[in-house]
C-alpha cells in the first residue's frame, strides 16, 4: 500500500463506554477547529448514544453512518454502529452490562479493522475493567485485550507528551510486590520495545534511552540495595547488545534526577522501575494532555490517559485534550511507521 492510500483510510476512535464521557469528547472533538479536517476520522460505537449526547448538551452534529471500505463523509461524525442502545434506557454515569458489551464489542471491531488495514490507526476512548469483566471478559484492560487478540506476546505501556515519555517495567502491582516482579529478561524486552517505537513509530535518530534505578540514589553502589547491581546493569548492558548502532541506552540513574533530564531534552525516554515511579512525574506535567501508547503491537493504539468518569458524564465539562493529543499521535506514528516500512 502506498503512502497516499494509507492517508487516506481513516483513523477509528473507539466510543469506550457508552455511560462514560467517551460519547461527549466524540462529539466535542468532532466540533473542536483543533483537529484537521484532511485527517479522516470514524467513530467505532453508537450513533444513538452520540445522537443522545447530542441532544443534552445542545450540540448541533451531522452524524452519519460509514462502513468499511467506503469514504467518510466530510465535515460530518462518520459512525460505524457496532451497537444501537435505546436512548431511553441509556443513563450517562450508570454503566449496565448492555453497555458494557458494546463498549467491549468497539474495541473487538477496531482491532479486526486494523488488522484487515480498513483503519490506519485505533484511539481508544475510555473504558473500566468492572464493565469489561460484566461483558465477560478476563482481561485488566485495553492492553491485555488487544495483545491476545493481535497474537503479541511482548506488549508495554508507554505514557507520552511533548515533554516526557516513561515506559513503567512493572504496572499494576503492589509496591512490596515490585522486585519479585523485576527481572532482567522482562527488563531488556521493555527497553528493546521503546527503543524499536521511538526509532519507527516516532522517527528518532539517535534514540535515547534513561533506564531509572529502583532504589534511592540507585542504590548508592549497594549501601540502599543491590537490585541496581543484580538486575538492572545487567539488562542495561544486554539490551545495548541489540539496540540499533546509532541508538544509546544508559542507566541505571537515580530516580529523582532523571525525569528532570528527560524533561529538558536530555533523554527520549526514561524506562521507570514500578507504575508510580514514572506516572507521577509524567502527570505532574501531561495530567490534561498525556497520551496512553501499547507499544510491540502490528497496528497503531493510543489511547487517553484518564478513565471513564462516570462521577461527570452527561455534563459537558470533560476536556478533549487528551484525546485530541491521542488522535494527533496516532497519526504521526501511522505515518511513520509506513514510510519505515
Amino acid at each position: 500500500m502506498n503512502q497516499q492510500a494509507n492517508k487516506d483510510r481513516p483513523i477509528g476512535i473507539t466510543m469506550g463506554c457508552p455511560a462514560s464521557i467517551g460519547p461527549e469528547l466524540v462529539v466535542k472533538l468532532h466540533l473542536s477547529p483543533g483537529i484537521d479536517g484532511r485527517m479522516p476520522i470514524v467513530v467505532i460505537g453508537d450513533r444513538h448514544v452520540l445522537e443522545k449526547i447530542s441532544a443534552l448538551l445542545s450540540l448541533s452534529v451531522d452524524i452519519r453512518d460509514w462502513h468499511p471500505g467506503t469514504e467518510v463523509a466530510p465535515g460530518c461524525l462518520n459512525v460505524l454502529n457496532v451497537s444501537l442502545l435505546s436512548r431511553d434506557i441509556l443513563c450517562f454515569g450508570s454503566p449496565t452490562h448492555e453497555t458494557s458489551v458494546a463498549m467491549a464489542a468497539y474495541v473487538e471491531k477496531a482491532i479486526e479493522l486494523c488488522l484487515a488495514k480498513e483503519l490506519r490507526a485505533m484511539v481508544t476512548c475510555p473504558i473500566s475493567k468492572s464493565s469489561l469483566n460484566q461483558a465477560g471478559y478476563d482481561f485488566p484492560g485495553h492492553t491485555e485485550l488487544l495483545a491476545r487478540r493481535t497474537s503479541s506476546d511482548n506488549v508495554a505501556m508507554m505514557l507520552t507528551g511533548d515533554t516526557l515519555r516513561v515506559v513503567p517495567a512493572t504496572i499494576h502491582c503492589p509496591l512490596s510486590e515490585v522486585v519479585k516482579n523485576l527481572n532482567s529478561k522482562a527488563l531488556v524486552r521493555q527497553i528493546l520495545l521503546t527503543e524499536q517505537a521511538l526509532r519507527t513509530d516516532f522517527n528518532l535518530d539517535p534514540v535515547r534511552i534513561a533506564v531509572a534505578g529502583l532504589n534511592p540514589h540507585a542504590g548508592e553502589g549497594g549501601l540502599f540495595g543491590n537490585e541496581e547491581q543484580t538486575i538492572i546493569e545487567p539488562a542495561v548492558k544486554e539490551a545495548r547488545r541489540h539496540c540499533h548502532p546509532h541508538s544509546r541506552v544508559s542507566g541505571p540513574y537515580p530516580p529523582d534526577t532523571v525525569f528532570y533530564k528527560a524533561k529538558t531534552g536530555v533523554y527520549d525516554a526514561v524506562i521507570a522501575m514500578y507504575h508510580d515511579q514514572g506516572l507521577i512525574p509524567f502527570k505532574l506535567l501531561h495530567f490534561d494532555d498525556g497520551v496512553n501508547v501499547t507499544l510491540g503491537l502490528p497496528i497503531v493504539r493510543t489511547s487517553v490517559d484518564h478513565g471513564t468518569a462516570y462521577d461527570i458524564a452527561g455534563q459537558g465539562i470533560a476536556g478533549i485534550e487528551s484525546l485530541m493529543s491521542a488522535v494527533r499521535l496516532a497519526d504521526f506514528m501511522a505515518e511513520n511507521r509506513q514510510q519505515h516500512s
